[in-house]
């Protein structure tokens, strides 16, 4: 998977491309999916939410150009594998997602996996975690509407966030960097993704 669908389609940092390596994806593919989860393409895993293919990951998490200190918010914990990436990468992930039956089978998962620099929460992920802002990266695992007012305001001095932002059926991947110039914007290509539910984005 790593070299075939990642390496070769671009993706070229060391620490990702390792995480990748080391992180179980058929223990995060959902019941039933084992044998496809390391095909480059989403999968099903229940509640009418997916995990996604393992390129875009990989993409996602190269963009935040992560250092082994730095604090992380995920918003949309999903099956936990995102997640479970960053925080090999990463010194603190915090992890946020709205759906309960899916917060507790992915903090199944983290403990199962003895990941310790992983903290989850149960709540709307589009006003991020503000009791342990400021974040080096933040990084939304949903399409928005537009880019959560709540979440830029809490990036840290050169903070990252990368998020898709588009219509509900199609997104463009987005990278904000928060400089002492203001914010810098960049656009990182086209993607789906199921909606961004919460009070600044889609509503339920």
């Amino acid at each position: 998977m790593v070299e075939s669908q990642i390496r070769a389609r671009g993706v070229s940092d060391e620490r990702v491309l390792a995480a990748m390596c080391k992180v179980p994806r058929h223990l995060f593919a959902g019941p039933g999916n084992e044998d496809q989860a390391y095909e480059d393409y989403p999968l099903p895993i229940g509640e009418g939410q997916t995990i996604s293919q393992p390129y875009i990951v990989a993409e996602m998490t190269q963009a935040l150009a992560l250092g082994t200190g730095d604090r992380v918010l995920e918003i949309g914990t999903g099956s936990g594998y995102q997640a479970a990436v960053l925080s090999e990468i990463a010194g603190r992930v915090y992890t946020v997602e709205r759906n309960p039956v899916l917060f507790e089978r992915a903090r199944k998962l983290f403990r199962q996996l003895g990941i310790e620099s992983l903290e989850t929460r149960l709540s709307d992920g589009t006003l991020g975690f503000p009791e342990e802002a400021p974040f080096d990266a933040v990084l939304v695992t949903a399409g928005s509407p537009s880019v959560p007012k709540a979440l830029v305001a809490q990036l840290g001095p050169g903070g990252r966030l990368v998020i898709p932002v588009g219509d509900q059926y199609f997104q463009e991947l987005i990278k904000l960097t928060r400089s002492e110039h203001g914010i810098r914007e960049s656009r990182m290509g086209g993607v789906r993704f199921v909606k961004l539910i919460g009070e600044q984005g889609w509503r339920e």
